[in-house]
């Protein structure tokens, strides 16, 4: 069997089937060519897989030490291409389901509470062109809760700022229509009036390009270059480890609930596909009630 052609199928059925974006299809091509490429060499050339390589795999894995996440999500991917060459009568059904996944010990989000928020907004310097820029894209992570990666793929006509509504492009293509607060929305209007065109006038190949958010050349800023941004800022105002960008969409969740919001609105806003990637932030709020009573009853 042609291994490396029915690998390809499958990375086609996942991006015309399930509509994967770029980023998973690469970790999927990774996770499963490791797999090959291990039984490959443990069988001295590759046998027609079945329960025994996938243990055989995770045995390899659990050897080096990765954390149980990264073992869990590798085993996924390759158990999902096992499945795709048995539907398209490859191999024969396997017992794949009985290599079990390590258990995933569910770690509470990162968030910063509602003071530490205001401080990361006013952070940035809002005389310049690139610090109103920084303040527009930190106003719109926590107003929106909208992921990085939705971030910069924004474009000039994704905004409805007469509405205060803007249109983002999630994960799976799946297309959702977010709320947008006053503030971030007053900010966003003047970034544009004001400083995006000095921004793109800064091209020095005079191209023109329809993306919100530009760098300092006058380019589309991307994913790095909004991790900096944060980072640049969040070190001055907070002491807390693990704090990143999406560390604003867990805040943005968590305020939220902690202000009486329904979780299904929640869920729409985050764009879950389910509610229980949602219903973790009712931990983090019960958390907090639970600090500020210790914290404020007289009888502890």
């Amino acid at each position: 069997m042609d291994f490396n052609y029915w690998l390809e199928r499958f990375l086609t059925h996942l991006y015309v089937g399930k509509n994967a974006s770029p980023l998973t299809l690469q970790a999927y091509r990774t996770d499963i060519l490791q797999y090959l490429s291990l039984e490959e060499k443990q069988s001295e050339g590759m046998q027609l897989p079945d329960h025994r390589s996938l243990r055989r795999y995770l045995a390899w894995l659990k050897q080096r030490e990765l954390s149980r996440r990264s073992i869990a999500r590798k085993l996924s991917a390759t158990r999902s291409f096992l499945f795709f060459l048995h539907k398209e009568g490859q191999i024969e059904s396997g017992r794949w389901a009985a290599v079990s996944r390590p258990k995933l010990q569910k770690k509470l989000p990162r968030f910063l509470y509602r003071h530490e928020v205001n401080a990361l907004l006013e952070a940035p310097d809002g005389k310049t062109d690139l610090g109103f820029r920084d303040r527009a894209i930190l106003e719109l992570l926590y107003s929106s809760g909208m992921r990085v990666s939705e971030l910069i793929n924004l474009k000039l006509q994704s905004l409805q700022l007469d509405q205060r509504l803007i249109r983002v492009t999630g994960k799976g293509n799946k297309e959702r229509i977010v709320p947008v607060g006053t503030v971030a929305t007053g900010i966003i209007s003047e970034y544009l009036e004001k400083f995006r065109p000095a921004l793109a006038s800064r091209n020095k190949e005079e191209r023109v390009y329809d993306d919100l958010f530009l760098n300092r050349w006058g380019n589309p800023l991307s994913d790095r270059g909004v991790r900096y941004i944060f980072r640049k800022y969040i070190l001055q105002v907070s002491h807390k480890e693990d704090i990143t960008p999406h560390s604003l969409r867990h805040s943005f969740a968590t305020h939220l609930l902690e202000g009486g919001a329904d979780l299904r609105v929640v869920q729409e806003l985050l764009g879950h596909v389910s509610i229980s990637n949602t219903q973790i932030y009712t931990h983090i709020t019960r958390e907090r009630l639970s600090e500020v009573y210790h914290a404020a009853f007289p009888r502890n």
